[in-house]
């Protein structure tokens, strides 16, 4: 039940975001870069972030050697430039307007574990490295085999390690906490635990429903442009677009004495990917194993993917150590036949900044102010 100030002063906005995560306060930062006098709101579901922005690995990446091959399957060369342009843009930007420190960032590289099946992708190398040179500057990857042995792995499952030179790492938590306050100071509103059930445009621009459950009734804001950067879970609102949610699980151990390496890895074109954290072990994916079981929106763990993971890192990783698991969780990515993320206008009113594709970290501050600019270039 509202009062009549309520009504009056307290629901009516220039731009309403959804989805609080790195996207939509990327989106609502942009936007009072461009419009500081504008009345920015940023709406999330729950009471953090929900997603994948607090539940990923804190990789910031461009991208791996086989993923980069794979994307080739599929794309013109052209484009697979442009999506690696794209993934570097963001970073930068991440990087210049939060600062280095603030956020744990390290570009000290990352490492590729090559089985037998995909020494192939060796012969094409430095082909990748020519094609990617315009958009980073040098060379991306470069073989590091003498690596495998003081790191600890399997040398009957690493027949191959490369590394690339432009990766880098960063602490999750610290990144989004640094997003949180930037958008507090420049005096960007944010409501938690407000879940939007649909929107209805008017003639003054976009009615957003939320719905409240104590006491139980709707409650309704008014804007004239609406960003809508919820990833995987925007079909709720937009059912037919182009998105897959896709579930990543993750594990972390407990510290390991002794452990013999540090840094970010991948795996399996991706799929899997690990990193040192504080003497731990954080070890995720396992999406391939079942696709169709992983596209959902669910948090939840399932027996086969943590089985796999514990598997990998006694036998692949950590062959030799003993270890412990400290914690579980997952994250739900959004991903569509495309790997270019949804960015552009829905309606006069409404606009789109959606599917990551797994790599909203790198991409996301790129994303919102792209879509920022979208929307303040229609009113």
């Amino acid at each position: 039940m509202l009062s009549y100030w309520e009504k009056q002063s307290l629901l009516q906005y220039d731009h309403i975001v959804l989805g609080s995560g790195i996207v939509g306060l990327s989106t609502a930062i942009s936007i009072k870069a461009l419009q500081p006098q504008a009345r920015v709101l940023v709406l999330e579901r729950a009471l953090l972030p929900t997603g994948a922005s607090t539940k990923n690995a804190g990789f910031a990446c461009i991208g791996s050697l086989t993923e980069i091959l794979a994307d080739l399957q599929s794309l013109p060369p052209a484009a697979v430039t442009a999506l690696v342009a794209k993934r570097r843009q963001g970073l930068q930007l991440l990087r210049q307007r939060l600062g280095d420190t603030h956020i744990g960032y390290k570009e000290q590289g990352s490492y590729e574990l090559l089985s037998e099946r995909e020494l192939p992708a060796l012969e094409q190398l430095h082909a990748v490295n020519q094609l990617l040179q315009p958009v980073l500057g040098g060379e991306a990857f470069t073989l590091a085999n003498e690596q495998i042995p003081p790191f600890g792995f399997n040398t009957q499952y690493s027949r191959a390690l490369v590394r690339n030179n432009y990766e880098g790492e960063l602490h999750t938590g610290r990144m989004m906490r640094a997003l949180i306050d930037l958008a507090l100071e420049k005096q960007v509103e944010i409501k938690t635990g407000c879940t939007a059930v649909r929107m209805e445009e008017n003639g003054a621009g976009v009615q957003v429903i939320t719905q409240q459950f104590s006491p139980q009734e709707e409650i309704v804001f008014q804007c004239s442009r609406l960003a809508i950067c919820t990833n995987a879970f925007t079909r709720a609102l937009l059912p037919e677009l182009d998105l897959q949610p896709g579930r990543g699980q993750v594990l972390i151990t407990d510290p390991i004495p002794g452990l013999p390496f540090k840094g970010i890895f991948h795996m399996d074109e991706g799929y899997f990917y690990f990193r040192e954290l504080d003497g731990r072990v954080l070890f995720g994916g396992g999406r391939n194993l079942d696709f169709a079981g992983e596209a959902t929106t669910t948090f939840a763990l399932t027996t086969r993917i943590q089985q796999e993971l514990e598997e990998k890192l006694r036998t692949v990783i950590l062959p030799g150590h003993a270890f412990t698991i400290a914690d579980r969780w997952a994250g739900i990515m959004a991903f569509g036949n495309s790997k270019q993320p949804l960015l552009q206008p829905y309606t006069k009113h409404i606009f789109l900044g959606v599917r990551m594709g797994g790599m909203g970290v790198a991409i996301g501050s790129a994303v919102g102010q792209e879509l920022a600019e979208l929307l303040v270039a229609s009113c």
